[in-house]
């Protein structure tokens, strides 16, 4: 059931991205100065593209800065969980080879029991 409702979610999104696509096709300067300062500096870039690529490119770059900025924001708890993760697996190997010089001199049915429980 969830996997329609994602498939009509898609959908639908899909469907209205193609109508303000097709509904803002007229071209639009973009300019990477204002004409003073491109004065100042001596160049100026300029590329002509349809509205809509101007405004879901801005989307696209809004998603993957902010995706950027998360994972960096997140470094902190990843290593911490990382160094958590390595203490633990050192633990249980400790664990096991103190359980295994208990057992040492024991019947190794007895052994195996005494581990699982």
């Amino acid at each position: 059931m969830i996997r329609y409702l994602r498939y009509a979610f898609l959908g639908t999104l899909g469907v209205l991205l193609v109508s303000v696509s097709l509904a803002n096709r007229g071209m639009v300067t973009l300019k990477l100065m204002p004409d003073a300062v491109a004065e100042f500096f001596g160049f100026n870039l300029s590329a002509s593209l349809p509205l809509f690529i101007v405004v879901l490119g801005g989307i696209v770059t809004g998603l993957i800065i902010g995706f950027v900025w998360e994972w960096m924001r997140e470094y902190k708890h990843r290593r911490q969980a990382t160094d958590q993760s390595r203490t633990v697996r050192k633990l249980e190997r400790e664990v096991n080879k103190l359980k295994d010089e208990k057992h040492k001199d024991k019947d190794e049915v007895l052994a195996i029991l005494d581990r699982a429980g």
